[in-house]
């Protein structure tokens, strides 16, 4: 019912043994209350005066550092079928221990004497391959023993050339001598016949003149026949020069087709013995990895593959391993908005899922629990997530990291960036914007020492 009469009812009726009345008119618990309220919101009115460091957030996972570091699988370079495991999961194994030994299920290397007979038939290559080099050899120096030959023979030819044409000359002089002879003769002749008609001469000068004339005819006819015969040797002396030339021609060139395909044949044999060479030593590296080892220092796992006699295809994924001795590292993932604040070599603070951590987040000086540490590198594209990742190792300047955590474990990362009133964070908060854009003063210095080189 609401109070708006004149009259007052205190006036009427005595309120003071009333409990509530009682409580509700003491005026002092009014002033209690006032400071209290006064108190708190002159404390509240002094925090939010006091300075905030400005954080990013993001979440993550312990990982290595380096990438071979990092958990890895063990794959089989070949298809095969598991024979016998030499490991088993948990246990602790050497770089080159053998993990499993595995069998051929291809049939072109069923053969258990592959690589012998493969050897073998590199040798008989070989011997072929030198039996093709003695021949060639063999067929050069006959060559070169026909080229001398020729040069002989096709000397000889030539001075019986010469000779034959010298003989020509001579018989041409003789037979130029003989028609003088019967010039002679026939002058001789008709003189004496002159003087014997005139009765000077007698009959038997005559005769013997006439006889002189007839031996000289004759011998021109004698020398006409030599030169002849003389030119037939010339003629003779220079088809037997063409046929010396065109017989060791046809030789060298049979020798010479001959060694071509000794040539061949050596080529031939060189290709077929590089070839079972190269097979030799694919056959020597696939025997080599039926044995699957271990490529370094690691913890076993789990077997992917198990059983024996299970079969699997090249590339299949066998057991996964990780190494012993791996530099820790954090793997952290930032949204879009965040990551211009984030620069390689900035200190971050980092909580470890499972360690005891107390964190006043804007009063990181009052933080326990947490760990140092710095961005190594910053991805250039997001992830499937939309978010980027953000690398950070050990801060050398602070505290190791827990022996104990291991790779895989989560993390949550804290960026530090400025110092701002707790006012401003929280009008920041309200009204969602990021936090303030500032860039480390040594980027600042290597941007101004590139400002002065480009000057």
């Amino acid at each position: 019912m609401l109070d708006i009469s004149k009259l007052r009812l205190n006036e009427k009726v005595d309120l003071s043994k009333y409990k509530s009345m009682q409580f509700t008119a003491h005026k002092d618990r009014f002033l209690t209350f006032n400071k209290i309220m006064s108190t708190f919101g002159i404390v509240l009115l002094a925090v939010l005066f006091l300075p905030w460091t400005q954080i990013v957030q993001g979440n993550g996972f312990v990982t290595a550092l380096n990438p071979s570091q990092r958990p890895q699988t063990i794959e089989s370079a070949i298809a095969g079928r598991i024979e016998q495991w030499y490991v088993k999961e948990g246990q602790i194994v050497r770089k080159g221990d053998t993990i499993l030994y595995i069998s051929e299920v291809t049939d072109k290397f069923f053969d258990p004497d592959l690589l012998p007979r493969t050897e073998a038939q590199i040798t008989a290559k070989n011997f072929s391959l030198e039996s093709y080099v003695e021949k060639v050899k063999s067929l050069n120096i006959q060559i070169e023993s026909l080229k001398d030959e020729r040069k002989l023979m096709l000397e000889q030819a030539d001075n019986k050339l010469i000779q034959a044409n010298l003989r020509v000359e001579s018989d041409s002089i003789e037979l130029e001598a003989a028609k003088t002879l019967v010039f002679i003769a026939e002058r001789q002749f008709e003189r004496t016949e002159s003087l014997e008609k005139e009765g000077l001469k007698a009959v038997t000068d005559l005769e013997a003149k006439r006889l002189q004339l007839q031996n000289s005819q004759a011998n021109v006819v004698a020398r006409k026949n030599n030169l002849l015969s003389s030119k037939n040797e010339v003629l003779n002396a220079q088809i037997e020069l063409s046929r010396i030339r065109a017989n060791y021609q046809e030789k060298i060139s049979k020798a010479e087709s001959d060694k071509f395909s000794a040539l061949s044949g050596q080529f031939d044999t060189e290709a077929q013995r590089t070839k079972l060479e190269n097979e030799f030593s694919n056959f020597t590296v696939r025997s080599g990895m039926r044995y699957i080892k271990a490529p370094q220092d690691g913890f076993v796992n789990r077997a992917i593959q198990s059983g024996i006699g299970e079969t699997f295809t090249a590339g299949t994924q066998i057991v996964s391993i990780m190494p012993l001795d791996i530099d820790l590292a954090v793997e952290t993932y930032v949204d879009p908005i965040d990551l211009p604040l984030l620069h390689p070599g900035e200190s971050i603070r980092i909580i470890f899922d499972g360690w005891p951590a107390i964190f006043f987040s804007g009063w990181p000086n009052l933080s326990y629990g947490t760990y140092g540490g710095t961005i190594v590198a910053i991805e250039r594209t997001a992830d499937a997530n939309g978010k980027f990742r953000v690398l950070v190792e050990p801060d050398p300047r602070e505290g190791e990291w827990p022996d104990v955590i291991r790779a895989g474990s989560g993390a949550r990362t804290l960026a530090l960036l400025n110092d701002v009133p707790v006012w401003y964070e929280v009008w920041r908060q309200i009204n969602g914007f990021p936090p303030d854009y500032y860039t480390p003063q040594t980027s600042n210095t290597n941007v101004n020492k590139n400002k002065n080189k480009g000057r």
